[in-house]
C-alpha cells in the first residue's frame, strides 16, 4: 500500500525545538512570561495591530472578546452557517443566540446581503469567519456594522497569511481571534491570539484573561471581577516565536501547494477551488475543491476514493444549523448543499509534489 498522506501537520524545525527547550529549562520565575510577551509583540508587529494577548485557544480569545463587549442572555450574534462549532460555542456559553445565515457561492464566507436582513434590535455583533483562508467581504460587512452600530469581529483562525486590500486578516474588525492548533498554518500545539486596536477593549480583555485581576491592581491576589483562565504557556509561546519568525516561508509554501492544485484541477469542468479576488492574498490554509452538482461527485464517493488510496481528506464543514443542538435552517441552501459535493485536500509544508499528484489523480479519476 502507498504511504499515508495526512491532510495536515505542522512544520517544526530545530528553531522551534531550541526555543521550546530554552523555555522548558529556563522560562520560570522572573522569566515565566518572557516568551509570551515576545510572541505577542512579534505577532502584533506582523499583523499591524496595536494590542495582542496570547491565549490557550482561539475559542478562548473569542469568548473573552465577546464577554468584554457585554454580550449575554437575550442577545444575538450573526455568523455564517458554514463554520466549525468553535465560533458558535462562546456565544452559547454567554447565553446569547447564534443566528446562522447563508454563505457566498464562491468564497463560502458570510453573505453580506443575508447579514443585513438578519439584523434585529437584539443583534449585538457580526462574526466574519475567513473560512479555509478565504476572505470575507470586509468592506461590505464593516459598512453594515457601521450603519447599524454593531461591531464586526474577525475569526481569523484559518486565515493567517491572508490579506484583504492591504490589511491582514484579523486586523480590520473590533477585534480578531487566531488559532495555533496543530492543524493550523503556524502552531503552538494548542493556542490562540486576541488582537485589537481598541485600547479600552484590550484592557478589559487583559483583565478578564487574568482571572479578573486588573493590570493596575496593587493588592496581591485581588481580582476586580470574575474572569477567565485562557492563558498560553511560556513553552507554547516559545514555539510560536519560532513559527512567527518563519511565517513568510510557511505561508509561501502553503500558497505553492494551493497553486499546484489549482493549476491541475480548476481546468476541469464543474470544479472550483479557494478564490483569490483582486487586491487579496489567500493564505491557503486548506485547499478545498467543490464540484458542480452536474458532475454528480459527492462527499461520500470522494471520501471512499481517498481512503482507498490511503490518503486523508477532511469533509467540508457541515452547516451548524444541521447539528442536534441547533434548529435546522435549510433556507441557508448553499451552506447545506455545498458540503455534499466538496472535500478539503491534504496540505502541509513538507508535502512532496508526488504526494500532490496522487491526490490530483483521484480527482481526475472521479471527474
Amino acid at each position: 500500500m502507498n504511504p499515508r498522506i495526512h491532510y495536515t501537520k505542522p512544520s517544526i524545525t530545530e528553531l522551534e525545538v531550541a526555543y521550546a527547550t530554552d523555555a522548558a529549562a529556563n522560562g520560570w520565575g522572573d522569566r515565566c512570561y518572557e516568551y509570551i510577551t515576545r510572541f505577542e509583540e512579534a505577532f502584533k508587529a506582523h499583523l499591524g495591530v496595536k494590542y495582542a494577548i496570547a491565549t490557550s485557544s482561539c475559542t478562548g480569545a473569542l469568548h473573552m472578546g465577546l464577554a468584554a463587549l457585554g454580550i449575554g442572555p437575550g442577545d444575538e450574534v450573526i455568523m455564517a452557517d458554514t463554520n466549525w462549532i468553535a465560533t458558535a460555542a462562546p456565544i452559547v456559553h454567554l447565553g446569547a443566540k447564534p443566528v446562522f445565515v447563508d454563505i457566498l457561492p464562491d468564497s463560502w464566507c458570510l453573505d453580506p446581503e443575508w447579514v443585513d436582513q438578519a439584523i434585529t434590535p437584539r443583534t449585538k455583533a457580526i462574526i466574519a469567519v475567513h473560512i479555509y483562508g478565504n476572505l470575507c467581504d470586509m468592506n461590505r460587512l464593516l459598512a453594515i456594522g457601521e450603519k447599524h452600530g454593531i461591531p464586526v469581529i474577525e475569526d481569523a483562525a484559518e486565515a493567517i497569511g491572508s490579506v484583504y486590500h492591504g490589511k491582514r486578516a484579523g486586523s480590520m474588525g473590533r477585534f480578531g481571534a487566531f488559532s495555533f492548533h496543530g492543524t493550523k498554518t503556524i502552531t503552538t500545539g494548542e493556542g490562540g491570539m486576541f488582537v485589537t486596536n481598541d485600547a479600552d477593549l484590550y484592557e478589559h480583555v487583559l483583565t478578564l484573561s487574568n482571572h479578573g485581576r486588573a493590570r493596575g491592581q496593587t493588592k496581591q491576589f485581588w481580582p476586580d471581577r470574575v474572569g477567565f483562565k485562557y492563558k498560553m504557556s511560556n513553552i507554547q509561546a516559545a514555539i510560536g516565536c519560532a513559527q512567527i519568525e518563519r511565517i513568510e516561508e510557511i505561508v509561501s509554501r502553503k500558497r505553492e501547494i494551493l497553486r499546484y492544485y489549482r493549476e491541475r484541477l480548476e481546468i476541469l469542468p464543474g470544479v472550483s477551488m479557494n478564490p483569490e479576488p483582486v487586491n487579496t492574498v489567500n493564505g491557503a490554509w486548506m485547499p478545498t475543491v467543490v464540484f458542480d452538482k452536474k458532475t454528480a461527485v459527492t462527499r461520500e464517493n470522494l471520501q471512499t476514493a481517498f481512503a482507498d488510496e490511503n490518503i486523508d481528506a477532511r469533509v467540508f464543514f457541515y452547516p451548524l444549523s444541521s447539528l442536534p443542538m441547533f434548529e435546522d435552517q435549510p433556507q441557508n441552501w448553499l451552506a447545506w448543499d455545498i458540503p455534499r459535493r466538496a472535500i478539503n485536500l491534504p496540505s502541509y509544508h513538507e508535502m512532496k509534489e508526488s504526494d500532490q499528484q496522487r491526490v490530483v489523480e483521484i480527482i481526475l479519476n472521479l471527474s
